[in-house]
């Protein structure tokens, strides 16, 4: 008899929930420790908190050499470039200059940092100055100061990941959910699809709507958990890469399409970039669909969602 056993684990600085559909007990939870321990490994890749991750090393090394990396961190920072090509630049994963030092949206903050100083760091954000040599798989950002982070892939890379490792072991249905970038496969213990409901960003534990899906990946990106007031305007976590200041206007944006990891890269471009140039960029892109929520609670979506 089918079923759904799941555990969530604080993991990347975030909760992942695991769930999987499987006969025994323990056997699925032996399923869902190889998941995370695949977590484990790809924060470890990634993590800018530890000084000897391949990220850090990346990091350190700016301006002065280039830095050899694994295949894997190699071939994520070159889709993480893809993308940025494809969003013109409002997905970069070098924003790791602007992110902490000036917003720090643990409700500390009482006023707007220094435009003139956000404009000097600006300098060194530009996806552009990342030099990639695939033949010695080496990694240079070309300017002293520059800085990468994963903040914008890395769960929808580790929940994609989580996934694959699942179904090599065989496990035919489940969910890897990384904290609402989330990713599908087969059906639920009876058979049904999953059912993914959308948060309403004023109540964050009601959905305003729900989808019946499977074999897909659906990532949110909401305004409504982490902002700060400054002066009576609200200003969420999301930095434009390009101003580095937050976005504004905007509550939520939901993506769906097949990939985790581009579910998750491209809900910030979605959120950044505004609400007509995003929808008209998601429409042109195969098998991938948005939902934007703005401050009026106006919803926005691309061609193909359809609202019963």
């Amino acid at each position: 008899m089918l079923k759904e056993f799941r555990k969530s684990q604080k993991l990347m600085g975030n909760i992942f929930e695991i769930t999987v559909i499987e006969e025994q007990e323990a056997l699925a939870n032996e399923h869902i420790e190889a998941a995370i321990s695949e977590i484990k490994r790809i924060e470890k890749l990634l993590t800018t908190f530890s000084d000897d991750s391949q990220t850090n090393l990346i990091n350190k090394n700016a301006g002065i050499t280039a830095v050899k990396v694994d295949s894997e961190v190699f071939q994520l920072i070159e889709r993480s470039c893809r993308i940025s090509q494809i969003t013109d630049g409002y997905f970069d994963i070098s924003y790791g200059g602007i992110d902490k030092s000036f917003w720090n949206f643990d409700r500390e903050m009482k006023e707007l940092p220094d435009p003139e100083l956000v404009k000097e760091h600006l300098k060194l954000v530009n996806y552009q100055h990342i030099i990639l040599n695939a033949e010695n798989q080496t990694v240079f950002l070309k300017d002293q100061g520059m800085r990468i982070g994963f903040g914008g892939i890395g769960k929808g890379y580790a929940a994609e990941m989580a996934k694959r490792i699942l179904q090599q072991r065989g496990v035919v249905s489940g969910i890897v959910n990384a904290s609402g970038d989330l990713t599908t496969w087969g059906t639920q213990a009876d058979g049904k699809p999953w059912t993914i409901g959308i948060a309403d960003p004023d109540n964050a534990s009601l959905p305003f709507s729900y989808m019946n899906i499977t074999n897909t990946s659906v990532a949110t990106s909401g305004n409504y958990e982490k902002y700060v007031m400054i002066n009576g305007k609200k200003y969420a976590h999301t930095i434009n890469p390009k101003t580095g200041m937050p976005v504004t206007g905007i509550k939520s944006v939901t993506i769906i399409c097949p990939n985790a990891e581009i579910a998750d890269a491209m809900a910030t471009p979605v959120t950044i970039m505004g609400i007509e140039a995003a929808i008209g960029l998601v429409n042109q892109i195969n098998h991938l669909e948005c939902i934007i929520i703005d401050d009026q609670n106006r919803i926005h979506a691309s061609k193909n969602i359809n609202f019963k």
